[in-house]
């Protein structure tokens, strides 16, 4: 399509994005006490009884404000990633369509798992490790906005955090990077991935960091291990080894 129809499709797509979300966020807003209930739950310990507070006249409407978008944006996490992939579709072949359906599936799942394993297993054990800093020599005063604004940061990156075997599927069994170079450099990517755990945890907590690492690197070696098997089943085992040219010469020769 020439550029400005391509502008218009963009458009369009972003326009549906935001209506969409608009849309749900207004609708959420008048649940919003519930829902604070629920995303404090697993915190509750870690505030020892204490409840969170309002610093500002204007904080009450601006954090019920905040929360309504981040469950709508959950809530349409969905139709946010099929209007991305859905306007990339014309450029891809009719082979590589057949992927976008089953990939789009796996996005929405791996997201909503990494918010659910942050939900039930990273907020209470980071904001408890938080919480103790100051026990020794402050009482606790929780700010409302500070912690929801942590919580639902650390939902986000625990979600795009997930997205971690997706890339390194794809990469490898397109040999974009060879999968031989992912098993041989494999301290280089735990360096990497050290390095993403501290750009994705909010809080800046060792505890975060360290658990969302571990996380990481059991998604990167489960990834690994389904491109190992989907390369041999499709390829045969030499195919591991292949480079990128290698690659395209075997699709060539089948075409």
């Amino acid at each position: 399509m020439p550029l400005f129809d391509h502008l218009a499709e963009l458009r369009r797509r972003l326009t549906i994005i935001v209506v969409s979300l608009a849309a749900t966020a207004i609708v959420i807003y008048f649940a919003t006490p519930t829902l604070i209930d629920i995303l404090i739950d697993p915190i509750r310990n870690a505030l020892g009884g204490e409840q969170l507070l309002i610093l500002g006249a204007l904080d009450g409407f601006t954090i019920r404000f905040k929360v309504a978008l981040f469950f709508g944006a959950i809530i349409c996490t969905p139709i946010i990633i099929w209007e991305i992939m859905a306007f990339f579709l014309p450029a891809l072949n009719e082979k590589e369509r057949r992927w976008v359906v089953p990939t789009v599936a796996a996005m929405v799942a791996l997201f909503f798992l990494g918010m659910v394993f942050c939900y039930l297993v990273i907020q209470q054990a980071a904001f408890g490790w938080l919480t103790q800093q100051s026990t020794d020599f402050a009482k606790l005063a929780p700010d409302a906005n500070d912690y929801l604004n942590i919580m639902m940061l650390l939902e986000i990156g625990f979600g795009v955090a997930f997205q971690l075997p997706l890339v390194v599927f794809y990469l490898s069994i397109l040999h974009i990077v060879p999968y031989r170079v992912f098993r041989k450099q494999w301290r280089y990517v735990y360096v990497i991935l050290l390095t993403l755990c501290g750009i994705f945890t909010p809080d800046a907590s060792p505890v975060t960091m360290l658990l969302m690492f571990a996380v990481l690197i059991a998604l990167y070696e489960i990834s690994l291990a389904i491109a190992r098997s989907v390369i041999t089943k499709r390829d045969g085992k030499e195919a591991l080894l292949w480079s990128r040219e290698e690659y395209a010469e075997h699709e060539a020769e089948k075409d």
